[in-house]
């Protein structure tokens, strides 16, 4: 087990890498990026922009004395749209604010360089850096992840087993048209329909919209501060749980049935063991092998994929709406940083699934298959 954990400790490097470098390639070819962002924003007299780019690098002038200091609009050409009539001094001073004045291939070195060391930079608009934005929304992102996959796997397993128990019967057909009918129900119209009912959209206003606490929570007791906390957090939960509990709970069914129907369960019976010693004594461990390796998947994506929706539509400020707005205003140290963060953690928990293998089944060694 030793070697096979080192071997995929080191297979972490590789792939990790390749993800960067991935995206890092993809970005190059996308249109738009900080500096035409800037230059949109000075063109539009965009006041916040041009305050900040004034204390920045380059000769001390505001943008609008760069403009105008010794070149006229039309006598210059820019690869940046919108940027004619603009100094090129002050583009190139632009360029080097946020370190596009080096070549592709040495900004993915320094960045790599970097990260290595957990040193992210700082965001292109906020100014912070980009660990602090992350400590900062990582325990919204991490409490409805939390609360979703424990709600998801208490909902799922119990009722996946009960499925496969009373496979055919009406209970099975009668939940499976219900698990089948809120999987094919997208995760935004979901929430947007819990919006109409309960959040004042036409019919009751019981459940909050925006945010995990109401203005001056922080002066409510401990006990009220708690119960606000999961009252604000109905809506999201609910929504990232109906979005992850019905492929769960299939695959916890299919996988229940396909163990009923083997061989040792008919001997099992044959011995004149009890239902209940047979699928929880010896069908549950079996089973139970291809949900775990689920888990890693379905937290990844209710933490980094889903959230990102539901943060988005009530307005909550945790990582996944972090990130996306990072992306719409191509802050990329916020977007390449979370994204080295989301990936380790993706490939470090994947390892943990495999190993979980070993505490669920004990007969199973990766060593032993050369895995």
């Amino acid at each position: 087990m030793a070697a096979y954990l080192l071997k995929r400790l080191l297979l972490i490097i590789p792939t990790l890498f390749g993800i960067m470098l991935i995206s890092f390639a993809i970005v190059q070819f996308a249109p738009g990026g900080p500096v035409e962002r800037i230059i949109a924003q000075i063109t539009g007299t965009d006041v916040s922009a041009t305050a900040r780019i004034g204390g920045g690098q380059g000769d001390g002038l505001s943008p609008s004395a760069q403009m105008q200091s010794g070149h006229s609009a039309g006598e210059s050409t820019s690869k940046y749209r919108g940027a004619q009539g603009l100094d090129p001094e002050f583009i190139k001073s632009l360029e080097k604010q946020f370190g596009f004045d080096k070549p592709a291939h040495e900004r993915f070195y320094l960045m790599m360089k970097s990260y290595l060391l957990f040193d992210f930079g700082k965001s292109f608009f906020t100014g912070k850096t980009v660990v602090r934005m992350i400590l900062e929304r990582m325990p919204v992102s991490a409490s409805l992840g939390l609360w979703s996959t424990l709600l998801i796997y208490a909902i799922s397993i119990p009722l996946g087993i009960r499925k496969a128990v009373r496979d055919g019967s009406r209970f099975d057909i009668v939940t499976s048209a219900i698990v089948i009918t809120l999987r094919s129900i997208p995760a935004f119209l979901f929430a947007i329909l819990l919006i109409i009912l309960f959040a004042g959209g036409s019919f009751l206003k019981i459940l909050p919209l925006r945010g995990l606490h109401s203005p001056g929570a922080a002066d409510l007791s401990w006990g009220m501060w708690v119960v606000d906390y999961f009252w604000h957090l109905a809506l999201p939960v609910t929504v990232l749980t109906i979005g992850g509990f019905a492929g769960l709970t299939l695959l916890t069914k299919n996988s229940f049935l396909d163990e009923i129907h083997k061989q040792y369960v008919v001997t099992a019976r044959a011995k004149g063991l009890t239902e209940h010693r047979i699928l929880y004594g010896h069908v549950f461990r079996n089973a139970m092998l291809i949900v775990i390796s689920g888990f890693p998947a379905a937290l990844i994506g209710i933490f980094f994929t889903e959230a990102l929706l539901t943060e988005t539509i009530f307005s909550i400020d945790g990582l996944g709406l972090m990130s996306f707005q990072a992306v719409v205003n191509r802050d990329y140290p916020v977007f390449f940083g979370t994204l080295y963060i989301f990936a380790l953690v993706a490939l470090v928990i994947n390892l943990i699934s495999d190993l979980s293998y070993v505490l669920v089944d004990p007969r199973i060694d990766f060593e032993a298959r050369g895995t």
